[in-house]
Formats: C-alpha cells, structure tokens, sequence
C-alpha cells in the first residue's frame, strides 16, 4: 500500500541514534468517528506537571542535533520544543482539527516530534536529507503564498516535487499540509537516543488506536525506521 520511507545515510553524521516510527493511513472506505474532547487537554496537563520524566533530556537532543546542521534551536526549535514552549507558557494549545489534535497530543504527552502529511499529495517517497539549498519549499508569509529554499546542509523532509518540511521537522509545507480526517495520510514520530525505545513503541500504538477511533474502518500500515533500515 505505501512505500518505507527514506532515511538517507547523510543524517548518521547529525543524528547516528535518530529511530522513528512511521504510520501510512487509508481512511477512503473508513466511517466517521471522534476524538476524545479531553485528549489533548490532558496531555498540556502532563507537560503543566513537569512530564514526561525523559523529556528534557530529549529535547536538549533534538537541541544539539539542529546546531549540527547550523541551525538556532532558539530561533526554530524542534516541533516538539515549539509545543512545549506554547503549553508551558500558556498552560493549553488551541484545538485546530481532530486528526491535528491528536497527533499534536501524542507529540506532547512523549515529547517528540509529530508530523501529520497528506499523502495524497506526495509525489513519489518521502526522504529523510540534507538539502543542497535548490529545493522548493512551497509556505506562506504574511498571509501570501511564497516560495522558499532550503539553506545548504539543513536537514529537510522531502518528496520528489519538493521540500515537504525544513529544518527536519520545524515547518510543514502548505502542499502536503494535513487538514481533514479523509483519504490518505502519513504520520511519522521521530526520536532520538534519549528517549526510551518501548516510549516509541507505546506512542505509536496510543497514535493507531486514536487514528482507528477517529476514522473506524481505515487501514493502517505501521513501520520502525531507523538507519539500519526498517
């Protein structure tokens, strides 16, 4: 049904430990279901409270694996940090959609980066790279839409159009943006050495399972994806 996506040798020299899950959903046959309303709310909760008990120490990773690639986690942190820091300072994050409230509630309660793409809008695999900065990257500034390049050596998501996501994970292309439970879709969870391998496995499974309350009947492809390959 879906194609394992690329993780290109390049990142070794950024990330060697960098592991991700990757979850291909078919929703086109599936009903209509819902999210738990208070899914989300409780995982700000856990943020408020200081949790999880791994999540300094994989943030400052993701820290530390920007600056490796040039970039200024301060300035474009990790999307994980970036939810972080919103919850931290306000004590909750504005609901956008179910499917994006999920997977913006895994990525807070495990503290890693979440990526939600519509697939249906690819062309060809995703890959894991380092840009030569002659990439597109289609998003929008002040409310107009714009064209930008990836900087040389930055770490991009990408398709065979285009950049799908700079910065590794920092900003989502307006192509591939996920806005509605329907047709096809990708989620990929990304983690590096510092947190706990069997905290991958059970976010992944806490994902399925929101994924198959919201859209019963969808057909799920779950995959680990690392370096050494699926």
């Amino acid at each position: 049904m879906f194609d394992t996506p690329v993780i290109t040798e390049q990142i070794r020299a950024i990330a060697p430990d960098f592991r991700a899950m990757s979850i291909h959903v078919d929703a086109k046959a599936a009903a209509e279901g819902s999210l738990d309303p208070g899914f989300l709310a409780d995982a700000c909760d856990l943020v408020s409270a200081g949790g999880p008990s791994w999540a300094d120490a994989h943030l400052a990773s993701w820290s530390e694996a920007y600056q490796r690639f040039g970039a200024k986690p301060n300035r474009t942190p990790c999307s994980a940090q970036a939810l972080r820091k919103r919850v931290v300072k306000d004590g909750r994050i504005p609901a956008i959609n179910p499917v994006v409230d999920l997977y913006n509630a895994i990525s807070l309660r495990y503290a890693l980066p979440v990526g939600g793409e519509n697939f249906d809008a690819y062309v060809g695999r995703p890959h894991l790279i380092i840009a030569d900065g002659t990439e597109v990257f289609d998003t929008v500034m002040n409310g107009e839409a714009v064209v930008e390049n990836p900087a040389p050596g930055e770490v991009i998501w990408r398709d065979d159009l285009g950049v799908t996501c700079r910065r590794w994970n920092w900003r989502q292309g307006t192509r591939t943006r996920l806005e509605a439970a329907t047709g096809r879709m990708w989620f990929i969870l990304e983690t590096l050495g510092t947190m706990p391998e069997d905290a991958l496995e059970e976010a992944g499974e806490v994902l399925v399972e929101g994924l198959s309350r919201l859209m019963p009947g969808c057909a799920i492809l779950k995959q680990k994806i690392s370096l050494a390959g699926p």
